[in-house]
């Protein structure tokens, strides 16, 4: 058997051997049922993987279930405190303590209770500044000992701050000094190890959510003030923009009552809105949509030609006032099942609105 040997360039091959070649083809056969395993080992570690992901979902629903039978009377002496307190809700705490008080501040502050959030860290190196004394404190620490929170309670009763501790153990530091103190205690972490904060975290963000909402529901916070504190949300838009704001003014679908059939389908078209204004003079006379127009044409066939304006539109159409709000003319629309709404001052027309134009 002959080898090909290379040559001496430096880009040639390394010497291969037909022998080697029927060697590396027999390995790959016999490899190919290895492979199959591998894969089929694959889907089983997939499984387990689902396995281990609904064990954690599992072990922090019942973290949070369990919060429902450590609710007490502190809780309810925490949210009379707060909704009878003139001051601010300033959350505090550690680490990932820290981070679910960061949530819990914004829930807060956009639910009606204001509310922010302060590093302990920060607050002993002068940020206990912003605290005065009508502000109530609620820190965050799950073992109650977190020795940058701890810090701060000498601070908070000279100052006469009433504090609410969320801790997972009602015998520590913090809980014994706090006047209410929520009992955030969880069976156990989902972490394996029983070191990462998990399902701890999640029950203090959930007893947060808690007190935010029954706080809500106790102030009557209703959508007209979630709007005023989220104004470039779709909600807030609809809410605090007037029709005003958004109608058409300009370049209107407009057709005068004597104007032909073929003219009326060329100015719907064109418009774009699914509409005809019948106007004499900016007069508002009526309205021709895009469903009258079908309804005429099924009715009238070969006339239909031959109609006028006049004899499609649908007159005193439903108008709104241009000082209304986005949300007062998108309720109009869905009770009437239109998707235009006509502004007229007077009997004059003043613009027209879209449906489209109240929801994005």
């Amino acid at each position: 058997m002959h080898d090909f040997h290379h040559n001496d360039s430096p880009h040639s091959k390394r010497p291969v051997s037909y022998a080697l070649l029927d060697q590396d083809r027999r390995n790959a056969r016999e490899e190919k049922p290895i492979m199959q395993l591998a894969q089929q080992d694959k889907g089983g570690l997939k499984d387990s993987h689902l396995d281990r992901a609904r064990r954690v979902l599992q072990i922090e629903a019942t973290a949070v279930r369990s919060l429902v039978e450590q609710l007490d009377a502190n809780f309810a002496g925490a949210v009379d405190t707060i909704l009878a307190g003139p001051g601010r809700v300033i959350v505090c705490g550690m680490g990932k303590s820290g981070l679910i008080g960061n949530k819990i501040a914004a829930t807060l502050a956009s639910t009606g209770t204001p509310a922010f959030s302060l590093h302990p860290g920060e607050a002993s190196h002068g940020d206990l500044g912003m605290v005065r004394p009508e502000d109530i404190f609620l820190a965050l620490s799950n073992s109650g000992e977190t020795e940058e929170v701890i810090r701060l309670i000498p601070f908070l009763q000279d100052n006469g701050n009433r504090l609410i501790a969320i801790t997972g153990r009602p015998d520590s530091t913090l809980a014994r000094h706090a006047d209410f103190h929520l009992n955030a205690a969880v069976p156990e972490e989902a972490c394996p190890l029983q070191l990462a904060p998990t399902a701890s975290t999640t029950a203090a963000l959930a007893l947060g959510d808690a007190l935010a909402i029954v706080l809500m529901e106790a102030r009557g916070f209703l959508p007209e003030h979630f709007a005023r504190l989220h104004p470039s949300g779709s909600l807030g838009r609809r809410l605090l923009t007037r029709v005003g704001h958004v109608m058409h003014t300009v370049d209107l679908p407009i057709v005068r009552p004597d104007d032909e059939a073929s003219q009326v389908v060329q100015t719907i078209s064109a418009g774009r809105m699914g509409v005809a204004l019948v106007c004499r003079d900016r007069d508002l006379a009526g309205i021709i949509t895009d469903g009258d127009l079908r309804r005429a044409m099924e009715r009238h066939r070969r006339e239909f030609s031959e109609l006028r304006a006049r004899d499609m539109m649908t007159a005193n159409p439903i108008c709104i006032d241009r000082d209304a709000r986005l949300q007062d003319a998108v309720d109009l629309m869905t009770e009437r099942s239109i998707t235009s709404l006509v502004i007229s001052e007077g009997g004059r027309l003043t613009g027209l609105v879209h449906l489209f134009d109240c929801t994005v």
